[in-house]
């Protein structure tokens, strides 16, 4: 074998000599452009084609041909060709367009192979390898896009900044040359700021917030090769006006849906500083809602029942109760008319009432308990008297009141005449700013003789003075208890403050502003957790503390939650408590209207003082309307009973199947689908609809009362089991008008009980019917059901023989029969023993009288319909003139007499 000496190499126009070839014998180049190529593909200048030089470097043998190029690499998008086989030139070439972008150089390898020996190709031989780098041209395809959509900054007037804000866009193209942003430009005309090549936006005068608070530019961006940005970017700078300390993010109207749970106040608030150098901040929010009831919004039950609720014993007397027909002596007083919150009564230093005898009777040697609610501003310097316990005749003595005299709390407490007349404690003195502070207070007197402790707002207070007074006389002068002036037994004027007469007697000292909830309890002490109770708000704020600013920030609520204390020096921390801040009433049906909010801040520096002056934020809770239930009584209200029933041991039961329900009306939103099935018909506009709901809330109160005549004691009565009521936490009053029965408890509980009243009447002779009112209330009459009347008929028997004797005819289909009462059907009439009827003469000529009436009415139809007939064949017959008798207005005459004594004898059916 002889060997074979190749070197493939590219020249352009020249020639590659191989010295290691002992006879080199270069082949001339192609002549120019001989083969189309093109040398712009690697980056070089318009020339002519490389030439593949081929050289045999072992002369004297002849080489032979070369046949083909083989590349070498994965993906590689060119192919080799030959051009001329002799000379062994040839041309690399891509498959496809190429993109700079996608990859900017290819490196591959290359091996050439001849045509081997005979047709076959057999013992081809190949060259080394040789690799060839190839570099992609870029060219400026690409526009600068921005990175953004749009940008946005805030500035504070009157400074000029450096920069604002930068705006930035990029180019696709990959060569650095086409691929740099060389150039930005404020496109909109006339604005004070200026944009440098790197991005950077400023402005070029001081700003005004009064002038102008928003600026809108539109900014573009060309690369190196001058392309503008594809599409511009819109700029906005608003401008602020110069910093001040203050709260930001809140929001002056907050409303609150009842139900709801709690409410955050101020979920996007932050203190701005200004950049300060801040050390501590201390902030008061203040919710205010004095103007609510009785300070804040608490359960308007009754006080008796608040009591009750707060887990007090029995025994418990309430002085001003509701107006109501079983205690009526507070009907006289000026009252708020509310029944949204607490019903107050208004004393204007001209009115006083006067307690019942036997409401109270308190033996001052046993401890007893007085609490009321009390408003009262700065007065006149004469006593104002709350309560009072005096002499009622002939004597003015005071056995024991509680007044107010400059601003001073004074309980009197005179002693009964005792074996040892000594000095004993009579006059406990308590200096109280809130006595004078037109506030509404809770005040309770623990009074366990000689010692006397006060509760005000929950808060114990010592007495500051307590004088010593004589027992008093023995006497049989019975007393009189009065609320708003104290009663004076006997005439003299020595008094300046207004007296006025009644009869004999006087009232002095009255009282100027507000009480409720007058209350004494007999031989029972308060402890402090009735009391707490008794005082608890149902609204207030609340805060939960995230971990992560648990141990930063201090948080201190006053006692009925109406104000808390923030403290910090983490403005960060500080900031999440403050967001975290919430209103929370927990009344099912709380009292609606305005809560007004304070936030009150200090903020300290380095030195200790306050460098920050931040302004109060002040706004307002909103508690809207809540959805007002409707209470709803039904069942059976018209039945009757046999006279035996209301005279026996048991007597009637007035509300055997009483139902309570309560519901509310919703608006919701209605289904704009289902409207569009039912038809394109109907109103568009309409997008609500409102459904009833049924819900359960407590009951306080239900009376039942007299229709008509009062309650006459002595042959009739309206009774309960006490052994259930009392099971059930109830109480009853009664009295000739009828019986209320009250406690809180569940609309089922009240169900039960009064289903159990009864009707009794052990003179039912000349009695015939009577009526009953049923009235249930919540929440100490806000929500009021409908009436429910009750009528009850009495059945008498009567002798079957008696009947027979007015009867006109006596069928043989009716057997009489002896029954100690009669079911009236057809007019809803409940009896618990099933009777046969016995029809009484008058129910046997009203049925042939009603059966006569409607016989004749056949008649009448039947005769008009003949002679009808008959005119209709005299026209056919041509018979114009012939005379017939006219018999088609037929006229029946009833004698009206003969109506009322057959309604008057049916009327006398019910009680026969």
């Amino acid at each position: 074998d002889w060997m074979q000496c190749f070197q493939v190499a590219w020249k352009r126009h020249s020639v590659f000599y191989d010295t290691k070839c002992p006879t080199p014998s270069p082949n001339s180049p192609l002549p120019p452009n001989t083969h189309p190529y093109d040398s712009a593909f690697f980056g070089l200048p318009p020339q002519p084609p490389p030439t593949l030089i081929y050289y045999n470097s072992l002369a004297p043998k002849t080489c032979g041909e070369i046949c083909g190029f083989r590349i070498h690499g994965q993906n590689v998008p060119f192919e080799a060709v030959v051009l001329d086989k002799s000379t062994g030139e040839g041309v690399i070439r891509a498959k496809d367009k190429l993109d700079c972008e996608l990859q900017k150089e290819h490196t591959f390898t290359i091996q050439a192979y001849d045509c081997g020996e005979g047709p076959d190709g057999a013992n081809m031989k190949k060259s080394h390898k040789a690799t060839v780098h190839i570099q992609v041209n870029d060219i400026n395809e690409y526009s600068p896009v921005f990175k953004e959509k749009s940008y946005k900054a805030t500035v504070i007037e009157g400074k000029k900044y450096d920069s604002i804000l930068k705006v930035e866009a990029v180019d696709a193209d990959c060569s650095f040359q086409f691929s740099q942003i060389c150039n930005y430009e404020i496109v909109t005309p006339d604005v004070p700021f200026t944009v440098d090549k790197d991005g950077f936006i400023k402005n070029t005068e001081k700003l005004s917030y009064g002038k102008e608070r928003m600026y809108k530019l539109t900014v573009t961006a060309y690369d190196c090769g001058k392309n503008r940005a594809s599409e511009d970017v819109l700029v906005k700078i608003s401008v602020k006006p110069t910093c001040k300390p203050s709260w930001q993010g809140f929001n002056k109207r907050i409303e609150y849906e009842p139900g709801t749970g709690s409410l955050a106040l101020f979920p996007s608030m932050h203190l701005e500083t200004c950049d300060e150098p801040i050390t501590s901040i201390r902030a008061n929010v203040e919710l205010e809602t004095n103007h609510i009831g009785k300070g804040c919004d608490r359960d308007t039950y009754s006080e008796k029942s608040l009591h009750k609720l707060c887990g007090a014993s029995s025994g418990t007397v309430e002085l001003l109760p509701a107006p109501s027909s079983s205690a009526n002596w507070t009907v006289g007083l000026p009252t708020d008319n509310g029944h949204d919150s607490d019903q107050v009564f208004e004393f204007n230093g001209t009115q006083a009432i006067k307690v019942p005898d036997g409401m109270v009777s308190t033996s001052l040697k046993e401890p007893f308990t007085i609490s009321v609610w009390m408003r009262h501003g700065p007065g006149a310097h004469e006593k104002e008297t709350i309560l009072c316990n005096s002499d009622k005749t002939e004597m003015n003595r005071h056995h024991y009141s509680l007044y107010v005299h400059n601003c001073r709390l004074i309980l009197l407490l005179r002693q009964d005449p005792s074996e040892a007349e000594n000095y004993k404690p009579a006059e406990f003195h308590w200096k109280l700013d809130q006595a004078c502070d037109k506030e509404w207070h809770h005040y309770v007197l623990n009074v366990e003789f000689p010692s006397v402790s006060l509760f005000v707002d929950g808060t114990t207070f010592e007495p500051f003075l307590v004088t010593e007074d004589y027992p008093l006389h023995s006497s049989k002068i019975e007393t009189q208890l009065t609320i708003g002036a104290c009663w004076q037994g006997k005439l003299f004027n020595t008094l300046k403050e207004p007296q006025f007469s009644c009869g004999n007697a006087r009232m002095a000292q009255f009282f100027r502003g507000n009480l409720a909830g007058l209350m004494i309890r007999s031989g029972k002490l308060e402890n402090k957790k009735v009391i707490d109770c008794l005082y608890t708000c149902k609204e207030g704020l609340d805060v939960q503390l995230p971990e992560e600013v648990a141990s930063a920030v201090k948080v201190e609520f006053n006692p009925n939650q109406s104000s808390l204390t923030v403290e910090g020096d983490d403005i960060d921390a500080f900031d999440k408590v403050m967001q975290h801040i919430s209103y929370l009433n927990s009344r099912q049906f709380p009292t609606p209207g305005i809560r007004h909010l304070r936030i009150s801040t200090t903020v300290k520096c380095f030195n200790e003082e306050s460098c920050v002056t931040v302004p109060d934020a002040e706004g307002y809770v909103m508690v809207l309307q809540p959805e007002e239930p409707k209470i709803s009584l039904s069942g059976i209200d018209h039945f009757a009973r046999s006279a035996a029933e209301f005279e026996s041991q048991e007597g009637v039961t007035l509300f055997p199947e009483l139902r309570i329900v309560s519901t509310i009306t919703r608006e919701v939103e209605a289904d704009t689908e289902s409207e569009a099935a039912e038809g394109a018909d109907d109103d568009p506009t309409v997008q609500e609809t409102v459904v009833s709901e049924e819900i359960m809330h407590n009951l306080d109160t239900c009376e039942v009362t007299v229709v008509g005549d009062e309650l006459d004691g002595e042959h009739e009565s309206l009774e309960v089991d006490m052994t259930q009521l009392q099971q059930h936490g109830l109480e009853m009053s009664s009295s000739n008008l009828g019986l209320v029965i009250s406690g809180v408890n569940t609309m089922a509980n009240y169900e039960q009980v009064l289903h159990l009243i009864r009707y009794k009447n052990w003179h039912t002779e000349a009695l015939f019917d009577r009526k009953f009112k049923l009235v249930c209330s919540e929440l100490n009459g806000r929500y009021i059901s409908n009436d429910f009347k009750v009528e009850v008929n009495v059945i008498h028997t009567a002798n079957p023989v008696e009947h027979a004797n007015n009867a006109m005819v006596q069928p043989n289909f009716i057997n009489p029969v002896h029954h100690a009462s009669v079911d009236l059907s057809g007019h809803n009439l409940v009896n618990a023993h099933q009777a046969s009827v016995v029809p009484s003469a008058a129910t046997i000529v009203i049925v042939v009288c009603v059966s006569f009436l409607v016989f004749m009415i056949i008649l009448g139809v039947f005769r008009i319909r003949a002679a009808h007939q008959r005119t209709m064949r005299d026209q056919e017959s041509g018979k114009e003139n012939e005379m017939d008798w006219d018999d088609s207005a037929l006229t029946i005459t009833v004698n009206p007499m003969e109506v009322k004594t057959h309604a008057r004898k049916r009327q006398n059916c019910f009680f026969s």
